[in-house]
């Protein structure tokens, strides 16, 4: 996908939560403001590649999820995520901002597969100056990403990827029942 998708596609994030909001019976906490447009290259992708799904439970889960967290920036005030379908690949795209502080998270990348209670991306993961100033994390590669304890999210089950810190990311979605 060209660059100004994806910028277009952070534009479109605050309206698209916002029509979210009323659908649900379950209020969602507060989303912080994306942070501004990252000059990132695409996720690859191959011509022809699809996304597998294998639970179209999950499925709707990722496509109607209610934001991103990492432990270090903050759990309460999520960052947005944007899970889209494109000719039979489905891309997320996430951030999250410190609100005070330099602190930030970002996804963009292919979802290859969808199943109960998991789904596998590839695609760049970035931390930055979280928890500490300086601190800079990024990988492009294949991820997982599960629900533990019927938790309401999926967690990175890469837990210590970079500088052997533990860093929670959770990718949330309304609880059934």
């Amino acid at each position: 996908m060209r660059q100004t998708g994806h910028l277009a596609l952070i534009a479109l994030l605050p309206a698209v939560l916002a029509g979210c909001a009323g659908s649900s019976q379950t209020e969602a906490p507060p989303v912080a403001t994306p942070p501004p447009p990252v000059s990132a290259p695409p996720a690859p992708s191959w011509p022809g590649e699809k996304t597998t799904v294998l639970s179209e439970t999950d499925a709707q889960r990722l496509l109607h999820n209610y934001g991103i967290t990492l432990q270090w920036i903050d759990w309460d005030a999520r960052g947005t995520a944007v899970v889209a379908k494109r000719e039979g690949l489905w891309h997320l795209r996430g951030a999250q901002a410190a609100a005070s502080g330099p602190g930030r998270l970002f996804l963009d990348g292919a979802i290859l597969e969808i199943g109960e209670g998991y789904f596998t991306f590839r695609g760049t993961i970035r931390i930055a100056d979280t928890p500490d100033r300086g601190r800079h994390c990024e990988q492009d590669k294949t991820w997982h990403f599960a629900v533990t304890q019927n938790r309401p999210y999926y967690r990175l089950r890469e837990f210590e990827w970079c500088d052997g810190l533990t860093d929670y990311v959770d990718l949330y979605f309304q609880p059934a029942g």
